[in-house]
């Protein structure tokens, strides 16, 4: 497989092509230090089989670069220890590490920067008008960048990344819509990679360090630019090692897209090659769509997968098993406003190394009744124990709720965590019986909730976060007038949110905002596919407590 091939980023050789993308966890400490938390996070990828790291975006100054809460920080030598140790931690466990460096620009996050946001040009973004940059901004930034790649270097990080992409300050300079300065910073596009190619120069100049840039391939905005100009962009940033194409300013679908969007999107709108390696982003999910990718770019940018499984890439080069896949639900990983790195389909995400791995120490029997997820992660995890088990589902097929699914595109992603189960039941050796019902003693797992079917009307308003809802009421459309809340969009990232309410348009649902009116569905009580996974986990947990002397 041409993943495993080992590829030169500069002076550096990784040991393939598989990179983990920068995502935000919100794992660092509200003063954007590094915690053992993130560490166990990040470790856990590297012993998974990636070749580099990418850390998430990290802010280079302490006054107005901060883009969102718990975000890690490169702005003083004080961070440097905790800074040094996730570096050992990852190279202790085979793989490379770059630290990407952002100033978030008009996209700062307002109400935690001491300073007001600064930008090239003064317009507003998404409610905020930040101040235009003067030549002593521009020139302060310029160090910011270069004291904080100074830092990574002291601290063990073998390159640097430096984030121009998402409408942050680097892509504000790059864009058309976004920098409408007739300086040498503005008006012509060499003038706008200006700015990102002083700062890789200097850091080019005082390190010896890798450095990449990351750019928006295309904007996804009425007046946003599209590939050829991204590309271009690209062609105009000098002395860096490779380029790392992502997409979207603001709106989506950008690089996360949800199982609406087609698998590797940005990929297939590269127009060409560069002098550099070209490395990838955008609903890289699984094997095909790694090997599928490489055949146009050298590297791959892997977010949401590595979420799914840490060890999607030792999996791939040792045929030891499907890993447990990302069905692009953009559920728990997308809810970071508050709350800290999730997976959807994989409970450990965020919680590595918090609840030590239980040895096989377990024997006997056991039954498990009901193969839905909760059903399944049960089976599987009594059996990584040591249970010799047996799963019993009086329907025809493993999935449970799952299999309800109707909407095409979400059916085809999510099917594919049955098959996962199936394969990974298998290898555990579960006895799997299906159309029969198990009329003997075992553990339960049917599903803790199962909602009420939609009311049998000509018309249906619906005010609701719950999924399965949500999904419904599409093909209820056919036959009926269908009403659906403005709020109910909310409860959905926004990308998924972008693609679905185009969906119900075309089906002719009316979207109203909710104080207009009397909705006859009510219900917020989300209960998700994670829910069942840790449900199925804790059944298993509560079994042995309570007869786990039986069974030692």
């Amino acid at each position: 497989m041409k993943a495993f091939t080992p590829i030169a980023i500069g002076n550096l050789t990784l040991k393939n092509r598989i990179v983990m993308a920068p995502m935000v966890s919100n794992l660092g400490s509200p003063e954007g230090w590094v915690t053992d938390q993130h560490i166990r996070y990040m470790a856990e990828r590297a012993k998974g089989g990636t070749a580099l790291l990418i850390t998430e975006y990290t802010y280079v100054d302490k006054l107005n670069s901060r883009g969102s809460p718990n975000e890690l920080g490169a702005y003083s030598y004080e961070l440097a220890p905790k800074l040094s140790r996730l570096t050992e931690k990852v190279k202790e466990n085979g793989a490379r590490i770059f630290m990407q460096l952002v100033h978030s620009g008009g996209k700062a996050y307002d109400a935690i920067n001491p300073q007001s946001n600064i930008a090239p040009s003064s317009i507003n973004y998404r409610g905020t008008t930040p101040r235009e940059m003067s030549a002593e901004d521009i020139n302060r930034v310029k160090n910011s960048f270069l004291e904080a790649a100074m830092l990574a270097e002291r601290c063990g990080f073998d390159g640097v990344e430096i984030h121009g992409a998402h409408g942050y300050l680097i892509h504000e300079f790059i864009s058309p819509a976004l920098n409408l300065r007739t300086d040498a910073y503005g008006g012509s596009l060499e003038n706008r990679v200006r700015f990102a190619n002083e700062i890789v120069a200097n850091i080019r100049r005082e390190t010896d360090l890798a450095v990449g840039i990351r750019l928006s391939l295309m904007e996804f905005e009425q007046d946003g630019y599209g590939p050829d100009y991204g590309f271009s962009a690209a062609q105009q940033v000098r002395k860096v090692d490779y380029v790392h194409f992502s997409a979207g300013r603001n709106a989506p679908p950008g690089s996360s897209g949800s199982f609406y969007i087609p698998h590797i999107p940005i990929v297939a709108k590269i127009p060409g090659r560069l002098g550099v390696p070209i490395m990838a982003v955008g609903s890289i999910a699984n094997e095909n769509d790694i090997e599928t990718a490489l055949q146009k770019v050298d590297l791959v940018s892997i977010a949401r997968g590595l979420l799914a499984d840490p060890y999607l890439p030792l999996k791939m080069q040792k045929g030891s098993g499907m890993p447990r896949p990302c069905i692009r639900c953009n559920q728990a990983c997308r809810r970071l406003g508050f709350g800290e790195v999730r997976c959807t389909v994989n409970p450990d995400t965020g919680y590595e190394g918090l609840y030590p791995r239980i040895p096989p120490v377990y024997h006997g029997d056991l039954a498990v009744i009901g193969g839905g997820i909760k059903g399944m992660e049960a089976s599987l995890f009594a059996a990584k124990l040591g249970f010799s088990v047996a799963l019993y589902e009086k329907e025809e097929v493993l999935g449970g709720q799952l299999n309800a699914i109707s909407e095409p595109a979400q059916r085809s992603e999510f099917s594919q965590l049955i098959r996962y189960y199936e394969d990974s039941l298998r290898k555990a050796k579960v006895v799997i019986t299906l159309s029969q019902e198990h009329k003997g003693k075992g553990l339960l797992c049917l599903p803790d909730l199962v909602y009420p079917k939609l009311p049998d009307r000509d018309s249906i308003s619906v005010d609701t976060n719950v999924y399965q809802y949500l999904d419904s009421i599409l093909p209820l459309s056919a036959t009926r007038k269908i009403t659906l809340s403005e709020r109910s969009l909310r409860s959905l990232d926004s990308g998924r949110a972008f693609e679905y309410r185009k969906a119900a348009e075309m089906r002719g649902i009316r979207i109203v905002d909710q104080e207009e009116y009397d909705f006859i569905l009510f219900d917020r009580n989300q209960y998700d596919i994670r829910s069942a996974m840790v449900s199925g986990r804790n059944a298993v947990l509560s079994f042995i407590s309570e007869n786990g002397n039986e069974y030692l």
